[in-house]
Formats: structure tokens, sequence, C-alpha cells
């Protein structure tokens, strides 16, 4: 117990040092492998482990959310807000419809949202 106390320290402190735009991309990244996870779930027929990642797809997209900034990001920001919050809404369908191409469209829109930021995070005069 001790161990996992000092490796879970760590990891929160490893998470803390990433730059900001590291952890967007990481954010990413865990939907599209809980989205895997939760369409094996769906194919398995088992309910408890689909509902809990897709709750944990949910609890992604509303960080990310919740994490805009209107401000800086002004048009970008409320086009996110919007493609998030679909993605929300075709996640409560796939859940409630027990429905594996639902999910596909998450991952479709999550990798170009990937792919975009990491282009623009490698090649900044991209942005402007």
């Amino acid at each position: 117990m001790q161990n996992n106390l000092a490796f879970n320290a760590y990891s929160e402190n490893q998470v803390g040092m990433e730059s900001p735009q590291r952890l967007v991309e990481m954010l990413y990244e865990g939907i599209l492998r809980f989205c895997s996870r939760a369409k094996h779930a769906i194919r398995n027929e088992d309910i408890e482990q689909r509902v809990y990642f897709i709750k944990r797809i949910t609890a992604i997209f509303i960080e990310l959310i919740n994490n805009l900034d209107y401000k800086r990001g002004g048009e970008v920001a409320h086009y996110l807000s919007g493609l998030y919050t679909r993605e929300l809404q075709l996640l409560s369908l796939a859940n409630l419809e027990n429905n594996e191409e639902r999910i596909d469209e998450v991952i479709k829109v999550t990798k170009a949202l990937l792919e975009a930021w990491r282009e623009v995070h490698e090649n900044p005069q991209v942005a402007r």
C-alpha cells in the first residue's frame, strides 16, 4: 500500500510538470483509449464496463469544456465547445442504445482533433 501512495504522488507531480499543450494531447489520447475499451465492453455485453468507460470519456470532455479560454480562443473556443457538447450527446446515445457506431463517431472526431492539435503545436506558424 505504501508503494501505491508513493507512485500516486509521483504520478501527480509528473502530470503537474507537463505543459498545457501536452495535457490536452493526453486528454485526447485518454478519450481514444477509453472509447476503445467502451466498444470492447459493448461487444462483450458488459454493461458495467460500458457505463464506466463512457463516464470516463464524458468526464474528459467536461474537463476540456471547462478549460476553454474564450477570451484568447475566440471563435475557435466557441466551436470547440459546441463540438465537445455534440460528442457528449453521442456518448449518451451510445450508452442508451448500446451502440458502437456512436462511439466510432466520437473516435473519428477525436482523432481529427488530436492530429490538428499536434500539427499546430509542432508547427506554431500554422496557428497564425
